[in-house]
């Protein structure tokens, strides 16, 4: 449902748009629908693992579902951009609650031998989602209304709260501190980042209030973030952010490498739904049939990477993967004209799921191998937290991008109040459009090749022996500190 929810409003952006904000040419303030939801997703990603080590990962899980239904209510619900912005928060924040508590009880549930598959199905997930939410959103905007995206997670959240009170397992707790500095702190910095990023283009990259400028914000926001990173290496008790986890090569450069997926996944669809529908003029429903390639390819491998990722080294599955879903992007790219043939859009989306199926999974799966049970939470906490980081700064930034390509392919696009998102373009402004978010959609593409750059210094993992193998010779742990031990 959360990443239902993630790909469900992008196929609605526009129909919101013109619902809430017509006639406006800013795509800045639609964006925040879905950066309000991601930022409210990471900002408590620390924290909230670290609550389902301490509570029960199944009651935080709960109760994050229960938030999470109740907001989709209130999005549904709403008037205006700005009280739906509100309640996407609310969202975000039920989100939080929830993600990490899945790949703990996975973690903790799931001998080392058999968490690859485990994690495969659990990857797979993205791959349904990728299918369900924008055939769903379709489907729903154009017979019900854009609100109807929202309204459909009340059965699905019922329905979940039940089967988990029922079959999600009680797992032991552990006792830990809460580093509320640290919580401020990174939420601050993500803020004013994402906020600066986000706002940029709007502001002409100057002044937003009096002598404040969106440099200022971006500098304050990087010296904010130093300061957490510096605090927590020196929390004497229990870290948000455990330092001891990147000691793990493997956790550190997973975390970069979903960092790095989660700015295109989040970045991508943004521009290549805006150039579908207005460009091209077709229904919410129509484009998102072209998607149906991604998720049917994603979701048949995912299974498939996830088995053999238990039996060979990730960088056989991670490289290709990236390489594959850059290339894609790339091929979108160059097909992002008024005039290119719908069907040639389907190849670029197999080729997009085939890669993604070698990335969520395996990049889990990689970076929670090693995890001592009683830093589960924190783990996926933090884990989640680079793939939302990721994701946020993907929307910023693309937004960003998208504004300052729309400038300068159809300069004067705002102060004329072209209507987007109320439905195709004049030919005349769908030329310069669909170039405009052509170039957008290449740079989730060259993030993406820098995560390649980055999974190549993964270590290939100790074979994990299954119940009943002969033991296999492990490398010797690695050292440890001992204060006052020279």
């Amino acid at each position: 449902m959360i990443l239902v929810d993630t790909t469900i409003v992008s196929v609605a952006n526009p129909a919101i748009k013109a619902a809430l904000d017509p006639g406006s040419g800013n795509l800045d303030n639609v964006v925040w629908v879905t950066s309000a939801y991601l930022l409210a997703y990471a900002v408590p990603l620390l924290i909230t693992g670290r609550l389902g080590d301490r509570f029960g990962p199944k009651n935080i899980y709960l109760i994050g579902l229960a938030v999470f239904t109740l907001a989709s209510l209130g999005c549904g619900l709403s008037s205006t951009l700005d009280g739906l912005i509100a309640f996407r928060a609310l969202q975000g924040i039920g989100a939080s609650l929830m993600t990490p508590q899945t790949m703990a009880v996975i973690t903790r549930t799931f001998p080392a031998a058999r968490r690859g598959a485990a994690m495969g199905l659990w990857g797979a997930t993205s791959g349904v989602a990728m299918l369900v939410g924008p055939l769903a959103g379709g489907l729903l905007v154009d017979g019900l209304g854009w609100e109807w995206i929202f309204f459909v997670n009340l059965p699905v959240g019922i329905v979940g709260f039940v089967l988990a009170w029922m079959l999600v397992p009680k797992l032991p707790t552990h006792p830990h501190r809460f580093d509320m500095l640290g919580v401020v702190l990174s939420a601050v910095a993500l803020f004013l980042i994402v906020f600066a990023l986000q706002e940029a283009e709007h502001y002409d990259w100057g002044a937003i209030w009096g002598p404040v400028t969106v440099w200022m914000l971006l500098a304050a926001g990087l010296v904010v973030l130093a300061l957490f990173v510096l605090q927590q290496a020196r929390t004497r008790s229990e870290a948000l952010v455990p330092m001891s986890l990147f000691r793990d090569r493997n956790f550190s450069v997973a975390g970069i490498g979903i960092t790095a997926v989660g700015f295109m996944a989040a970045s991508m669809s943004l521009p290549y739904m805006f150039f579908l529908q207005l460009a091209r003029g077709l229904s919410p429903t129509d484009a998102a049939l072209l998607l149906v390639p991604t998720a049917v390819a994603a979701g048949i491998l995912s299974p498939l990477a996830g088995r053999l990722l238990d039996r060979t080294d990730p960088r056989f599955l991670l490289v290709p993967g990236m390489i594959a879903v850059a290339s894609a992007l790339v091929w979108y790219a160059s097909l992002m004209t008024p005039d290119t043939p719908t069907w040639m859009f389907l190849f670029p989306a197999a080729l997009m799921g085939i890669g993604q199926s070698g990335l969520w999974g395996p990049l889990a799966t990689t970076a929670t191998r090693n995890l001592d049970p009683r830093q589960a939470g924190a783990g996926s906490g933090v884990y989640n937290t680079m793939r939302t980081i990721g994701s946020v700064l993907g929307s910023a930034a693309i937004a960003a991008v998208m504004q300052g390509r729309l400038e300068a392919n159809l300069p004067g696009l705002e102060e004329a109040g072209a209507g987007l998102g109320s439905g195709a373009l004049p030919p005349e402004a769908a030329t310069g459009f669909a170039a405009a978010m052509g170039q957008a959609i290449l740079l989730p593409a060259a993030v993406l090749l820098l995560g390649v750059v980055a999974v190549l210094f993964l270590r290939r993992p100790v074979p994990v022996r299954a119940p009943g193998e002969t033991p296999a010779r492990a490398e010797p742990p690695a050292p440890t500190q001992t204060r006052g031990v020279r």
